[in-house]
């Protein structure tokens, strides 16, 4: 049998690139993950430090200043990352896979999980979208997801969705020295406070094209649009997707986890429970309040329904008249009443007409007209 001699690598590689293939050894181009993140910023006793911070060089900053007795820790905010993003970030802060993997594909319900020393919670965040009138609308609730990694002297933020940025929170905590001196689980009840007092805005405009929408059901006059309804209702069970599951974990971060979470954070966790509970029963009350809509629309439309039989039966009531009389001197016979008769015609048309106006005055008291 023939020899064949194996080509050295570089042959290999310009072979590979002739023919228009990835060399074997090719490496896959990543995005840095300076491109993900939003900021980051360096916290020592309740101030921000100066400076700008790669992930990995936050982290040992902040190691530094506690092994000189200091508390500190770090917050990373981070965009819609990728799994190599991520995953560089997690490597750093040993973050634990199964939450990576959660941050990473988003669509997940709100929730808190513990792995060991961190804790992760995801939240929904919703955004209302405005819209000139219920029949114009496509979409009213928009959501979005931030999952927040909070562990002993770091935060690590990862938003999902346009919507729902922390540079505000960022920027009225680092107004606030006091609340960042209880550490890092004050950003995460501060995030946690503003996504829910946002569930409370949304609410509130939500309760407005409600009532407009009552407003038009129950007015005589107003076409009633079910679609409009159904597509309200629609956005609210998205809604209430979003804030009713977060109820049971904020309840658990302020009752649970206190050899992580100090006593000060969890009673701030607790009033922000008693926004989210408002919410929740809110917006539960809002589906209850729909559903009696939808039902009240149905009768209305069944009720228009019977109101235009009524007038159809009415008119075919008032052209059988005309019809079967017509249809009597059609037939073709020559021994009829007044067949021949000078005024046999004229006769019939007065009496067909003034059947029908008889017939007519008739509905109309009874309000069939």
């Amino acid at each position: 049998m023939p020899s064949f001699r194996a080509l050295p690598p570089s042959l290999l590689r310009q072979s590979a690139r002739t023919r228009g293939d990835t060399p074997p050894d090719a490496k896959k181009i990543h995005v840095p993950v300076a491109r993900a993140m939003v900021d980051c910023g360096v916290y020592c006793e309740g101030v921000r430090l100066p400076g700008k911070y790669t992930h990995a060089a936050a982290l040992t900053k902040v190691r530094e200043l506690e092994a000189d007795g200091r508390d500190a820790f770090v917050w990373i905010g981070l965009h819609e990352p990728d799994e190599h993003q991520m995953q560089a970030v997690a490597d750093v802060f040993c973050l634990h896979e199964l939450a990576v993997e959660d941050a990473v594909h988003a669509h997940q319900r709100p929730k808190l999980e513990r792995y060991d020393n961190t804790l992760f919670l995801v939240l929904k965040t919703v955004k209302y979208v405005e819209h000139e009138s219920m029949a114009n609308a496509r979409e009213i609730v928009e959501t979005g997801e931030i999952m927040i990694f909070v562990g002993p002297d770091f935060v690590v933020t990862v938003r999902h969705g346009e919507h729902g940025g922390l540079a505000g929170v960022r920027k009225r905590l680092e107004a606030s020295p006091a609340a960042l001196r209880l550490g890092p689980y004050s950003v995460m009840h501060a995030i946690a406070d503003s996504i829910v007092d946002s569930y409370l805005d949304v609410t509130e405009l939500i309760e407005t094209d409600i009532d407009s929408m009552e407003e038009d059901i129950f007015s005589p006059l107003a076409e009633t649009n079910i679609e409009c309804i159904y597509l309200l209702k629609r956005e609210v069970v998205e809604l209430r997707r979003a804030v009713s599951p977060l109820t049971t974990d904020l309840q658990r971060i302020s009752t649970d986890h206190d050899d992580l979470v100090n006593v000060e954070i969890r009673r701030y966790m607790r009033d922000v429970l008693d926004h989210a509970i408002k919410a929740s029963d809110r917006i539960a009350s809002f589906d209850d309040l729909l559903s009696s809509l939808v039902q009240a629309a149905l009768g209305k439309v069944a009720m228009q329904q019977n109101v235009d039989m009524r007038k159809i039966s009415a008119w075919v009531a008032i052209a059988a008249v005309p019809t079967a009389v017509a249809g009597i001197y059609g037939m073709n016979f020559d021994h009829m009443p007044e067949l021949h008769w000078a005024w046999g015609y004229p006769a019939v048309l007065a009496l067909m007409a003034a059947v029908c106006l008889l017939l007519h005055r008739t509905f109309r008291r009874n309000h069939w007209l």
